[in-house]
């Protein structure tokens, strides 16, 4: 039997509701700035978020309109995104998802690794963790972000690159994720997954047996969870007992 050593934690949309009223504000306040008539609505944005990675977003976005920038409007443009991104979680904009800060706390007070994997930028998910952890208790042993990989999800390198640092074997590391991009990165590097969809990915409905668990959310006191696929959840709440159950049922 193997024991469940380390979580692996993808960040937007599994972590925290970072995307609509984090990252797409952001985007359209840096786009105003640059003097861009852009704007990227919900259901514009929902569709954009097939593609991993902003900086992607912004040139295949672009590449449909027939507009092409250079290496230092799209840096510059990048740095305003991201500026206004922070300050949207510094002013509470974006809040963890149901269980996230509950289950963070029962895998660190069990001596469970956890690392951040990520396609955001290093940055981003600097601050998301400093506004949440300000007196500097984060949980998380490591993180792999945009900046760590050449190829981002759906290819496995940040995960294999997790592996490597944290030192763990395939079978004893699970991953959290919330899109069709980070399942199939998790599946190419061989890894459990338990999904925690996000509602824009409607792509991933079509997926979930791939996963060896899906839930609407984590779970936490007052909000049960509900079990979408896999084995019954009877506290209601994803708890580590029940990850290590995911561990003992994945393939050798």
């Amino acid at each position: 039997m193997n024991k469940l050593c380390s979580v692996f934690w993808d960040v937007d949309g599994t972590l925290a509701d970072t995307e609509m009223e984090g990252h797409r504000v952001a985007f359209n306040a840096a786009f105003a700035e640059a003097e861009l008539a852009w704007f990227w609505d919900r259901h514009l944005y929902a569709e954009l978020l097939r593609i991993p990675g902003g900086r992607q977003r912004v040139e295949t976005y672009a590449g449909r309109l027939g507009e092409e920038f250079n290496e230092e409007f799209l840096a510059q443009l990048r740095r305003r995104k991201q500026h206004h991104y922070i300050e949207r979680i510094r002013s509470g904009y974006v809040p963890w998802r149901p269980g996230v800060r509950r289950l963070l706390t029962e895998l660190q007070l069990n001596g469970v690794e956890q690392w951040v994997v990520t396609t955001s930028g290093r940055d981003s998910v600097n601050a998301l963790l400093e506004v949440n952890f300000p007196h500097g208790d984060s949980p998380f042993q490591g993180c792999i972000t945009a900046e760590d990989v050449c190829l981002g999800k759906p290819h496995p390198e940040g995960y294999l690159q997790a592996l490597c640092a944290s030192g763990f074997n395939k079978n004893e590391v699970i991953v959290i994720e919330d899109s069709a991009a980070g399942l199939a990165a998790a599946r190419a590097a061989n890894l459990p997954c338990l999904l925690t969809p996000s509602p824009w990915d409607q792509e991933l409905k079509s997926q979930f047996q791939q996963a060896n668990a899906v839930f609407d959310h984590l779970g936490d006191k007052g909000l049960p969870c509900k079990v979408l696929v896999g084995p019954p959840c009877l506290q209601e709440q994803v708890k580590l007992e029940y990850l290590q159950r995911l561990i003992d049922m994945a393939p050798s």
